[in-house]
């Protein structure tokens, strides 16, 4: 009963890790302007996503534009984009695989390789959660590099924003630990042959 709990608390983990995948890939807060030395004070707020450029104006007004072309992009906009992509695809095989192997369901009732099926279910949840840092830390690592050039104007650097902080924090440690439930229980009923 224990290990079913802990199972659902994963799952339940895993399942709001593959929802803030999800909208840390669409929302365009990735990169936002910096206010800083004579651009303190500013009327527009730039920011930048993975699909979207937008600008937010002091009077209220947020406008937001797609980039054009994907072949126009940079390299790194490019795999990060893909990264995320092929992230919440292995967080949705991972909820619906898990969900068949989970004890607290009926779908493979009395089989032997229940345990299995959800430990699959759990390194699909590690392999997103690692391919979602990947493109996260990059450009962690990339605005960070760029705010430090002195050598660049202070309206063309950004900063890291909260949608990063969250995300680097939160979503991947819920992917991972539902990851490490799933797999204690499935080695668990691995070795559990009575």
């Amino acid at each position: 009963m224990a290990s079913a709990a802990l199972e659902l608390m994963g799952f339940f983990m895993g399942l709001l890790g593959m929802l803030g995948t999800l909208v840390s890939t669409v929302l365009p807060y990735w990169r936002t302007s910096a206010h800083i030395g004579s651009n303190i004070v500013t009327a527009v707020d730039n920011m930048k996503g993975l699909w979207m450029e937008c600008v937010y104006q002091s009077t209220g007004a947020f406008q937001c534009e797609t980039y054009n072309s994907m072949l126009a992009l940079p390299s790194d906009l490019q795999a990060s984009r893909a990264l995320m992509v092929v992230s919440v695809v292995f967080s949705v095989l991972a909820v619906v695989i898990s969900t068949v192997g989970m004890q607290c369901t009926i779908c493979m009732e009395g089989s032997s390789a229940r345990g299995r099926v959800a430990g699959t279910g759990g390194g699909l949840f590690l392999t997103a959660g690692f391919l979602a840092l990947i493109p996260v830390s990059w450009t962690t690592h990339e605005v960070v590099q760029t705010f430090y050039q002195a050598n660049l104007p202070s309206s063309l650097k950004h900063f890291k924003t909260n949608v990063l902080l969250i995300f680097f924090s939160v979503f991947p440690c819920m992917n991972l630990l539902f990851n490490a439930f799933l797999w204690a229980n499935s080695s668990k009923a691995k070795f559990n042959v009575s």
